[in-house]
């Protein structure tokens, strides 16, 4: 079977936690995770945004290095980057082929006694892709949750924690605090770890944590002064800490957000430095303000509508999208349309209230996945939550339903999930 059809054929098999599956994998591949620095973000949202930054400016301080991110949105490559450029299809399948081998030789032998799954071996991919490579160091993002991610075999240098909200329960627990512990595994002893703002429960989670493990907390806005402000919907912002200053930046990624994950990220790459990574001013800046990190608050055109794509598939992203539309675009006599798809397993109504109040029109839509939830069960919910405002329709395609929303003059947000809004934006481009 062809490596890349053999990765996708363990979709079936879902979702597991736990490191037995990766470490049998990386042992049966010489441990490849062990050939490069890395370092390990966690968290509920921004991981991937601090992860994408961080990689720019290591890679602007003239530094080999690699990022894992995941999902991806219309390319499997795109979860693999070295130096700022996504691995080629022929060294992907190339690396997909020696991970192939090495788990049927485990099932085979009844190390494993079944495959391991698309997430695990897609990990397992990227650590033989950046050793290949001779990656000097590797930013990951975690999966799900931390303490039984795939990616939590590697000992980090330093570690990340953006925020902590209420997302996959029903793998992470019902609390802030359950969350929490599940995302604090990624502490290793003895590295520093970069905390963004944290609910109080949560922080003391992350605090306890450090101190059982001998591990230095660092709360970003503790170290980092930080001001912010929107200027015709970019992010301007100014950061001083100890060993930096940066004044008046535009952030390449949009909203008040970003700017609090720009904290968390100029802490991070300061603790990196004394591990021999020397990351000079600009190449900071050259992080915060070139990175490529699409479907975030990503503006498009099409059909005569301005279009924003947005990965917000949870209450607190929903609430930063909403933000951000409110403060930066504010309210003019356009009309607003959301499209709208997610998962079954999410909380609809937490996600939809903070943005229905934004729109004059609602399409929702089945996004593609079989984990999604039908676009009628949705227009249902939106319904219930809206109290007869805005107009709810739904439109089971999704192609169809960003051609009806996009009506000439119209403003057009796309939201709710990765799944929904990664292949709308191969029509878009």
């Amino acid at each position: 079977m062809d490596p890349l059809a053999f990765l996708f054929s363990l979709e079936r098999l879902g979702m597991k936690f736990g490191l037995d599956n990766i470490t049998a994998l990386c042992a049966a591949l010489d441990n490849p995770e062990r050939a490069f620095q890395s370092v390990i973000v966690g968290g509920t949202n921004g991981k991937g945004s601090v992860t994408a930054m961080t990689s720019a400016a290591l890679h602007a301080a003239g530094h080999r290095v690699a990022r894992y991110t995941s999902p991806h949105l219309e390319r499997l490559e795109e979860r693999f980057v070295i130096d700022e450029r996504e691995v080629t299809t022929p060294d992907l399948r190339d690396a997909a082929a020696a991970v192939q081998r090495a788990a049927e030789a485990l099932v085979r032998e009844r190390t494993l006694s079944a495959p391991p799954t698309f997430f695990e071996c897609a990990t397992a991919i990227a650590f033989e892709l950046f050793r290949r490579q001779s990656v000097a160091i590797a930013v990951l993002e975690v999966g799900l949750g931390g303490r039984l991610d795939a990616t939590n075999v590697v000992s980090p240098i330093a570690a990340a924690i953006t925020s902590i909200d209420l997302d996959h329960q029903a793998q992470l627990g019902d609390s802030l605090e359950s969350i929490a512990a599940e995302k604090a595994g990624i502490i290793k002893p003895g590295i520093p770890v970069i905390c963004g703002p944290l609910p109080p429960e949560a922080d003391r989670i992350m605090a306890e944590t450090c101190r059982a493990r001998g591990s230095r907390l660092v709360r970003s806005l503790d170290r980092v002064q930080l001001a912010s402000r929107l200027h015709d919907g970019r992010t301007i912002v100014s950061l001083r800490s100890p060993s930096h200053q940066i004044r008046e930046i535009e952030l390449a990624l949009s909203g008040r957000h970003q700017a609090v994950n720009a904290a968390v990220v100029m802490c991070l790459l300061e603790e990196l430095q004394p591990a021999g990574l020397e990351i000079p001013d600009d190449a900071i800046v050259a992080g915060l303000t070139i990175v490529s990190w699409p479907a975030r608050l990503e503006r498009r055109t099409w059909q005569g509508a301005d279009v924003w794509l947005d990965a917000a598939h949870n209450p607190a992203g929903a609430r930063a999208l909403a933000s951000y539309l409110s403060e930066a675009l504010g309210r003019n006599p356009q009309e607003w349309a959301l499209v709208f798809g997610a998962m079954k397993d999410k909380d609809i109504e937490g996600i939809l209230s903070p943005l229905l109040p934004l729109f004059d029109r609602v399409v929702c839509t089945t996004a593609a996945s079989p984990r999604a939830r039908p676009a009628s069960e949705l227009a249902e919910v939106a319904r219930a939550v809206s109290a007869g405002r805005p107009s709810i329709e739904s439109i089971e395609d999704p192609a169809a339903a960003l051609h009806a929303a996009c009506l000439p003059g119209w403003r057009v947000v796309v939201a709710g999930s990765i799944f929904l809004v990664g292949p709308l934006r191969g029509i878009l481009r």
